[in-house]
């Protein structure tokens, strides 16, 4: 068995308290870097970016790395916001994180506040995870009356306010700039840096935004020190474990905290119980719904920021979509791109007017009325998507990349039937036999 990090105060029907985290090593690291100032806020910096974690939202970034492009003479106050709009299609990591273990959480919050001298916290909440944000408020008092948060930190002088704020609802809204144009009231569109949020943020003052997930890694890693963190993936380049978000045609969905580098494979056969009878893995959704649609052939790869790279995907947020040989991928590209139109928020035209053109295709090709022309149509028109303002519709777009690139046979199949192949189980059973 894999050793749990993130996941292992994790009890079915409740939260862990304040003294069941302590018990199991929690605060630990801020009190020593609060009363000790060992390790100062410096070392913090440091000790992140030699343990090579990255950043869990779906990025990747170094938190590290991140952390000292906040300059030393930046004028305060500064914020740390923590991105828990939680919206992606598949994930949903972030809300059980919250609910199992809620300290770890705010310890991850203030650890990394501290490293760069921020004041204020703010979480920055899906609207739907009311339940979430009611226990980070209740627990978040727990942590100021015991003098782990707030005013004058267990006597240190030093200050962190956590602050929980809930989300109008908009999936931009997880966009690392587009956050703070929503926590400033404004329409949430992203920013164009530079400045960089790090010099010129909320209220044009620093603030670093950082994933859920990867706040919570912030203690383990400072308890016990970046050799020990790196030495918990699977693979040279990987660091940490990772909590993926598995969902689909599988018998035990859920989230399982696993080493970086586990193979897919090994996640789905052994932890999330196999495909469901009389199924076959087809594809999956690697990272989310803005990662591209991962083929059989990759059924074996190791689950690695470097080593997908390598291979032309994504690990994103960790969301596994599993889809078996029954699903039609048509009707899955057309889905997402649905849910992508709506939560647009329309400021550059690439986005705002392409995929809708691109999802009218598919819905085409879907009912029938497909043509040949259109496989190359949707193939330029995503194309035209790097010329778009953000990540938005480049990552919008990736599932119906892969799907006309890895799955081509199946989209020609709908037009040369001029219908969907799946739509009957007899026709269904037929196409999957002869397209495995």
């Amino acid at each position: 068995m894999h050793p749990r990090v993130l996941l292992k105060n994790r009890k079915s029907g409740r939260i862990a308290t304040i003294d069941e985290y302590r018990k199991s090593g929690g605060y630990q690291a801020l009190e020593n870097a609060f009363v000790k100032n060992d390790p100062s806020p410096g070392e913090i910096r440091e000790i992140l970016l030699e343990a090579r974690l990255l950043g869990r939202g779906g990025a990747g970034f170094p938190i590290g790395k991140k952390m000292e492009t906040v300059p030393e003479n930046a004028p305060h106050p500064r914020y740390l916001v923590c991105n828990a709009d939680e919206m992606e299609p598949g994930t949903f990591k972030d809300r059980v994180l919250i609910h199992a273990d809620p300290h770890q959480l705010i310890e991850g919050i203030v650890l990394a506040a501290r490293a760069i001298a921020a004041e204020i916290a703010v979480i920055f909440i899906r609207r739907e995870y009311e339940n979430a944000a009611r226990i980070l408020e209740r627990e978040i008092q727990v942590a100021r009356d015991a003098g782990l948060a707030g005013k004058n930190i267990l006597g240190s002088n030093n200050d962190c306010e956590l602050i929980v704020h809930r989300s109008a609802g908009r999936y931009i809204c997880g966009e690392g700039t587009a956050v703070i144009n929503a926590l400033e009231g404004k329409r949430a569109n992203p920013r164009r840096p530079p400045p960089y949020p790090t010099t010129s943020g909320l209220w044009q003052l620093p603030t670093e935004v950082q994933n859920v997930e990867t706040l919570c890694c912030v203690p383990h890693v400072i308890s016990n020190g970046a050799p020990w963190f790196r030495s918990l993936a699977l693979t040279e380049s990987g660091a940490g474990t990772k909590v993926f978000s598995v969902s689909g045609r599988v018998n035990h969905p859920g989230c399982f905290e696993l080493p970086m580098g586990i193979r897919l494979s090994e996640l789905i056969e052994k932890y999330a119980g196999g495909m469901i009878p009389g199924s076959r893995f087809k594809a999956c959704m690697p990272g989310g719904a803005s990662t591209r649609l991962m083929p059989g052939s990759m059924y074996h790869l190791r689950l690695d920021y470097s080593e997908m790279e390598e291979n032309g995907y994504r690990l994103g947020t960790g969301a596994i979509m599993v889809f078996d040989h029954k699903t039609c991928l048509v009707q899955v590209a057309a889905n997402l791109m649905t849910f992508f139109v709506r939560e647009s928020c329309g400021w550059c035209t690439p986005c705002r007017e392409g995929l809708p053109y691109i999802l009218d295709l598919l819905n085409r090709i879907e009912a029938g009325q497909g043509r040949a022309e259109y496989i190359e149509m949707i193939r330029k028109m995503c194309g035209h998507m790097k010329y778009s303002f953000c990540a938005f519709a480049p990552g919008a777009v990736a599932p119906v990349q892969a799907l006309i690139e890895d799955f081509h046979a199946e989209v020609t199949a709908h037009i040369e039937n001029q219908g969907c192949p799946f739509k009957n189980r007899q026709s269904d059973e037929n196409y999957a036999e002869s397209h495995h």
